[in-house]
């Protein structure tokens, strides 16, 4: 079993930085990509940005520029960097890893932009 765990969430003010720490345990023989989704209240689950095992990224048009994803492949980690915070950015974010065993979703921590 494949388990994420997420930190480092929290409230900040619109053009704030936070920066979102992922972390993948257990037996994993191979981790083809790892990223980050969000979902805000009555919206659906979204792509935020991904990483491939080779560091090719992916990003949503609406956080290009702004958000950086990258990965320890060594440690089975990704960090989303989060610059230029709007408030619709608010959301819970979600860690996902695509590996040997399928997929795997971390239990979500929570981004609030408000003043």
């Amino acid at each position: 079993q494949v388990r994420l765990v997420e930190s480092g969430g929290g409230l900040v003010q619109p053009g704030g930085s936070l920066r979102l720490s992922c972390a993948a345990s257990g037996i994993i023989f191979r981790l083809n990509s790892m990223g980050w989704f969000r979902q805000a209240p009555g919206k659906e689950r979204e792509l935020v940005a991904a990483i491939t095992s080779g560091g090719s990224t992916n990003y949503s048009d609406s956080v290009k520029g702004r958000f950086t994803i990258s990965s320890d492949n060594a440690k089975n980690t990704v960090d989303l960097q989060m610059n230029s915070l709007k408030p619709e950015d608010t959301a819970v974010y979600y860690c996902n890893a695509k590996h040997n065993w399928g997929i795997s979703w971390g239990q979500g921590t929570q981004v609030t932009v408000s003043s």
